[in-house]
């Protein structure tokens, strides 16, 4: 069976801790007011028009909390839907899926939003060759569905860590002295198939870092005018990213500078969860059921 993001190491870490969170002593309401052996079908619909990401996540929920739950999604990763649209089945005992329901649109929803807020800047820029790229700006825990549900809604992922990059910024510069300096070191110490971006602020900036041989520059909250004349002075040397300051109504002038890449972190700190309701629908009859699915 492939592999999804529901199998990634961390998001199985955060389907246990947010079970504890939310059940620390059992449901009480529902231990409550249920026998524990009524039976359920309940069909998740979207009541906002967006991008979903995040079944394979929301179907791992309650699976984790009954495996004897019945799932099936009604429409497929990186779809668009409609108010009203159904999204996914769940079926089963009533409690379990009470029990998961929360923590499953959770999920759910903030992966589907920010899938929805990249697709909107995705389309935004279309047409002008430039490609919208997350940032590391993630709730701390949430960065691999996070990052997965960019690549849902057709963004691409900027580095997922430290770990896997070089990325001089004005931090470094200083600390280091000079751009040269810093390039040089990045040079002789990163693996040689490593890329080397420098972050410039200012323009002149730029020259420094394409003659100590960078490989990409990020041009850190210019203006468009200041973004035209930086990718003059690149000029194809290298890649060029124009980052801070971006939003869905400046996207599109920044994308019509010229630059490869627009890094975004509001599609993943800011983008408002797409609404999602989970309903317990009356069961259809079992004919009537078969006959739909054999359509």
């Amino acid at each position: 069976m492939p592999h999804t993001i529901a199998d990634h190491p961390q998001v199985r870490a955060l389907i246990d801790v947010g079970l504890a969170e939310d059940l620390p002593y059992g449901d009480l309401t529902t231990e409550a007011v249920l026998k524990g052996t009524e039976y359920a079908e309940a069909v998740a619909r979207a009541k906002a028009r967006g991008v979903v990401a995040g079944l394979p996540v929301f179907r791992a929920v309650f699976e984790r909390v009954d495996p004897g739950l019945g799932f099936e999604p009604l429409c497929d990763e990186g779809d668009h839907v409609e108010p009203g649209g159904a999204v996914a089945q769940v079926a089963g005992c009533a409690a379990s899926i009470l029990r998961a329901e929360r923590l499953a649109l959770n999920f759910l929803q903030h992966m589907s939003g920010i899938a929805t807020a990249t697709f909107e800047m995705v389309k935004a820029v279309s047409g002008t060759g430039a490609r919208i790229v997350d940032t590391r700006k993630t709730v701390p825990g949430m960065r691999a569905p996070a990052k997965y549900a960019v690549r849902m809604g057709g963004g691409l992922n900027h580095r997922f860590g430290l770990s896997d990059g070089v990325l001089i910024k004005d931090n470094h510069i200083h600390a280091c002295g000079s751009i040269r300096d810093a390039v040089e070191r990045a040079r002789a110490r990163a693996p040689h198939l490593t890329r080397v971006e420098v972050e410039c602020a200012l323009l002149e900036q730029v020259p420094e870092a394409l003659d100590a041989g960078a490989d990409a520059v990020l041009l850190d909250n210019m203006s468009p005018e200041m973004l035209r004349k930086a990718v003059a002075l690149v000029g194809g040397r290298a890649i060029t990213e124009a980052s801070g300051g971006v939003s869905l109504s400046s996207v599109r002038a920044i994308a019509e500078t010229g630059v490869d890449l627009i890094s975004c972190g509001a599609i993943t700190h800011s983008a408002p969860a797409l609404d999602i309701a989970l309903i317990f629908e009356d069961p259809e009859p079992p004919a009537e059921r078969r006959l739909q699915r054999a359509r």
